[in-house]
């Protein structure tokens, strides 16, 4: 599957960005280094002005790409779930029942990532702990509605339908597919976050542990 991932462009609305970062040496150490940066402070303590001293590089420069640190967080969190789509359809090509189908698809939304080097300026590792931790601040904003309208988040949109289309081929007659896909993902991100920081209120203890738990809540969810 690296192989086949080697050959892809990772695709982001060419709204979220003044000009692509994917073009240029400096694009790529920006996308580069805000993940280590944001990994490092959070998203509310990161500034334009500290990325431009890690990389010995103006400010300004930095504006040419992205409009403000908020479009650098949806970039970042588009190209996170556009790479995990293109994990999802490759795993999952050739299974042919639809319930291994779907437990394969929450197993690569839970798995632990390793940086393969595929896109040598994105840690793949770093940047699953930014989604998790910083997601929900990309779209909990007034803007919302207006960002959906522009394309902001089509490609977590597009991830769930996948979710969406294969609980349905499980069992056409459940009620709630969408709900039961989009509660999968966001639950990957939640249980991760609930088990390093509030244990108490959690049963998950590892990434397996996750997986465990979605794979016995669908299979109560969906059984006939």
């Amino acid at each position: 599957m690296k192989r086949l991932l080697s050959n892809i462009k990772i695709q982001v609305n060419e709204n979220i960005y003044q000009k692509d970062p994917e073009t240029s040496d400096l694009g790529r150490k920006i996308i580069e280094h805000s993940i280590l940066l944001i990994h490092k402070i959070g998203i509310e303590n990161f500034t334009f002005k500290k990325l431009g001293l890690e990389i010995q590089s103006n400010e300004s420069s930095i504006y040419r790409y992205f409009e403000n640190k908020h479009k650098l967080l949806l970039y970042l969190t588009s190209w996170y779930w556009s790479w995990v789509e293109y994990q999802l359809v490759f795993s999952t090509l050739n299974i042919g029942n639809p319930f291994e189908k779907l437990t394969k698809a929450i197993e690569v939304i839970t798995q632990p990532i390793e940086e393969d080097n595929t896109y040598k300026h994105i840690n793949e590792v770093l940047l699953n702990q930014i989604v998790i931790n910083e997601f929900s601040k990309s779209y909990l904003t007034k803007e919302v509605d207006q960002e959906n309208k522009e394309g902001y988040f089509s490609v977590y949109k597009r991830l769930t339908t996948r979710f969406k289309e294969i609980i349905i081929d499980v069992n056409q007659d459940y009620l709630y597919p969408s709900s039961l896909a989009s509660m999968l993902i966001e639950s990957s991100l939640h249980q991760n976050f609930l088990k390093d920081h509030f244990t108490s209120i959690t049963d998950c203890e590892t990434p397996t542990d996750i997986k465990n738990f979605l794979i016995n809540l669908v299979t109560a969810t969906l059984k006939k």
